[in-house]
């Protein structure tokens, strides 16, 4: 994946299903440090381009330190934003104070597994169970134009899926063209 953006489709479609169990700021941080490894490779022309940092015990690594420094990530953000968004908008968005470490592990771990996992497919240099087994069995198994339009797409659907359910919850008896309503009025 080219460094990170396609890999917060699914993470969307996650949110949408998980809601306040998983958190997209944490999950595009375990991404973020996933990319690192490849960064510097790609900067220094040494090493091996999806390295360690790209098996699942590298993961595993990589989500442990992901939920552990993502709550301070979250806060330092949400003292940033935090004059920007309205009660409701707060509420629409799914906006907590504060993160429980339960959601912080949660939404590191589906973030470095799934990374692992879609880099995989498209990477052949990918080697997920290092140091057990050197294989990449799932190396294209759909073509990376097909991997990019599944991210895309889900991207989509999760955006679609998570915004219905947040409009239903704030208000049930919302019909669903008030949807359009909300997302699209004059501010």
């Amino acid at each position: 994946m080219p460094i990170t953006p396609l890999h917060m489709g699914p993470g969307m479609l996650i949110k949408a299903v998980l809601q306040g169990f998983f958190s997209l700021i944490i999950f595009c941080w375990a991404q973020l440090l996933m990319d690192i490894q490849p960064i510097l490779v790609v900067l220094s022309g040494k090493g091996h381009l999806h390295g360690f940092s790209h098996t699942y015990i590298g993961a595993t690594c990589i989500a442990i330190f992901s939920a552990l420094t993502g709550k301070w990530i979250y806060q330092a953000i949400m003292i940033f934003i935090k004059n920007d968004f309205t009660e409701y908008q707060k509420l629409l968005f799914d906006v907590p104070k504060y993160l429980t470490l339960r959601v912080c592990v949660i939404s590191a771990f589906i973030g470095t597994y799934s990374h692992v996992l879609l880099d995989s497919i498209m990477h052949a240099d990918v080697e997920p169970f290092y140091p057990f087994n050197l294989d990449n069995n799932i190396n294209l198994i759909i073509s990376i134009e097909s991997l990019h339009k599944l991210c895309i797409y889900t991207g989509l659907l999760g955006l679609i899926i998570f915004f219905v359910i947040r409009v239903v919850k704030l208000n049930p008896k919302l019909k669903s063209s008030a949807l359009f309503k909300i997302l699209f009025r004059n501010k």
